[in-house]
């Protein structure tokens, strides 16, 4: 209890240490009610009010919102305690304090760390994904993206690759040349694109530049699920280069995604990559803030700032985003260039029932050297996962995508990743991002030679728990639940998963038990579970219980409970995807 909590209750009465309200209290408080007696006693009332009022704008650290997966943020959010100058890698509260009872009724369930995890013998095994064979998808060919031979790009830089599903088109929206302006790409299955005529500019794919007065390239376009005003639908963030006119960001909404309004405001203080996303579990507008570390040697870094209003949370001032993500111990440096590493952008997204983040890791070497040598810098991708919106779990430091380093490719270094993150197509993440091969048809240049690429991971495939011939369990905590039906996304061809549904207190629940549970011994991302003699699941529904899988000769990526007799998560999926009709796994897409 805080001194202005007490000094409240001493003014009105005299409140003993003894008795249940007191009990196990009073040794840890004694010095505050000595204090707030004192003043009480010895002071004016007048000056107690004086005191009391002073306090006020000082509250003790306390219990803010709860979320839709039980973790409680505290009440004053966001942090502001991360220290810009610490190497440390960044703590997840959530993890070292997990709630008493987990919710999971959005969304698939995800093994990445070990908040869902009671006990287990199987072992955690994190995955990359498989690079499309095809690639380049996307590279310089149109004589906007040439850009008459010097930096010449035909990739997002962040941009934005999403599914719309009302005109069941992949859509992309990429950089033409190095900030030379922005274009769409359309594609029906992801993998195959084309550049339509949208008639911005006869016989080409470019949008309309909402500032032609400005050199400006796209930084971020997203789709607006949620917004009911349709010439909102779309919205987008830009880097307006340095001219004349000033740097910064700007931000602009759109009905059709080509047709752009202009700048609805300018942004606060920030460096030149800057990107937004949305956290539906909490809806807030994020936004990923290019900043610097106080440690030079690692430069770059992100801030965070969040608003309900994407226009207003545009406008921060100076003092208002807070220091979020820099590189730390844990990243490595790159053994060719040498330098320190640097968080050069992060983009993040809601899949399923947690964020992901692909982290732009910057490895050297700095601009001036990178300049004279003409090459490119040298930046791989990362993967994080965060269940609060904020702190980072970044399990794996070794590239999730990376650069081919290898003079001529087009990836070869400064991998950026796209605005959306990843779309969910069928039993694949679809993951687009961008690279540089340094060259270019007037001579290399370290700016020179973007094009776009695709990887592809198994759905929920970020991370699984194995067995191998021997038998595996894995006891879940607490759980609760409002959904009938047990699906599980399993590899497990050669072996088998069997499962149990225990009380509170440890105790088996007839008749789900491992007995009555089949053994499933497919390969699918969604394959549900029934045990015998029960229907379905939904005589538990509401009450604390845990789930135990046998997994043998197999991998297990995830569990989810829901109504949805088709196995239908009710999480979200990312930036769309085919079989979706908006943001979430559920009939209605929301």
């Amino acid at each position: 209890m805080s001194i202005r909590v007490l000094i409240e209750s001493e003014v009105t009465s005299d409140v003993s240490d003894s008795g249940p309200a007191g009990q196990g209290r009073g040794a840890d408080r004694g010095g505050e009610r000595f204090l707030a007696r004192w003043i009480r006693k010895r002071v004016r009332p007048s000056l107690v009010l004086l005191g009391f009022a002073l306090l006020l704008p000082f509250p003790a650290a306390s219990a803010g919102e709860t979320l839709y997966n039980g973790i409680v943020l505290p009440d004053v959010w966001p942090p502001r305690d991360r220290d810009p100058a610490s190497r440390a890698p960044m703590p997840v509260p959530y993890l070292a304090q997990r709630p008493e009872v987990v919710p999971i009724d959005i969304g698939r369930q995800l093994f990445i760390d070990d908040f869902l995890i009671e006990e287990t013998t199987l072992r955690r095994t994190y995955h990359t994904p498989e690079k499309f064979a095809g690639n380049p998808i996307l590279s310089p060919q149109t004589a906007h993206e040439l850009h008459l031979g010097f930096r010449p790009a035909a990739a997002p830089h962040s941009g934005g690759v999403w599914y719309d599903h009302r005109e069941r088109l992949f859509k992309m929206w990429y950089m033409t040349g190095w900030y030379g302006g922005a274009a769409l790409a359309h594609s029906v299955d992801g993998l195959h694109w084309t550049r339509p005529d949208l008639g911005v500019i006869p016989g080409t794919n470019h949008i309309a530049d909402p500032s032609p007065q400005m050199r400006w390239g796209m930084d971020h376009v997203r789709i607006d699920w949620y917004t009911d005003d349709e010439a909102q639908r779309f919205k987008s963030l830009h880097f307006y280069h340095k001219t004349a006119a000033g740097g910064g960001g700007r931000v602009h909404i759109s009905r059709d995604g080509i047709h752009w309004s202009a700048p609805l405001a300018a942004t606060g203080p920030s460096g030149d990559r800057n990107t937004f996303f949305y956290n539906p579990f909490r809806k807030r507008w994020v936004y990923s803030i290019k900043t610097q570390a106080r440690d030079a040697s690692r430069s770059r870094a992100r801030n965070y700032w969040e608003h309900t209003s994407f226009v207003q949370g545009a406008q921060w001032k100076p003092e208002e985003p807070v220091f979020w993500v820099g590189a730390d111990d844990l990243d490595p440096p790159d053994p060719a260039v040498g330098d320190p590493p640097q968080i050069y952008d992060l983009d993040a997204n809601a899949y399923e029932s947690l964020m992901v983040g692909i982290f732009q890791v910057h490895k050297g070497p700095a601009n001036g050297i990178a300049n004279r040598n003409r090459v490119p810098k040298m930046s791989e991708l990362a993967i994080g996962f965060t269940r609060d919106g904020f702190h980072w779990h970044r399990p794996v430091r070794t590239p999730f995508i990376a650069a081919t380093r290898v003079p001529g490719s087009w990836e070869r270094a400064y991998l950026h990743s796209a605005g959306g993150v990843m779309l969910v197509v069928g039993d694949r993440i679809f993951i687009y991002y961008s690279g540089l091969s340094g060259e270019a048809p007037n001579g290399p240049d370290m700016y020179a030679g973007g094009a776009t690429g695709v990887a592809f991971l198994r759905r929920d495939g970020f991370a699984s728990m194995d067995a191998g011939e021997a038998t595996g369990t894995l006891t879940t905590r607490k759980l609760r639940f409002s959904g009938r039906h047990l699906f599980v996304n399993l590899d497990a061809p050669n072996g088998g998963l069997q499962a149990e549904i225990l009380d509170a207190g440890g105790n088996v629940i007839p008749p789900f038990t491992r007995d009555n549970s089949p053994t499933l011994t497919s390969n699918s991302t969604s394959q549900q579970l029934v045990w015998k003699g029960a229907p379905d699941m939904s005589q538990l529904a509401g009450t604390d219980v845990r789930l135990r899988f046998y997994v043998n000769h197999g991998r297990l990526y995830s569990f989810w409970i829901t109504p949805h007799p088709d196995g239908q998560s009710r999480g979200y999926v990312a930036a769309g995807g085919p079989e979706f009709r908006g943001p979430v796994d559920s009939p209605t897409g929301y």
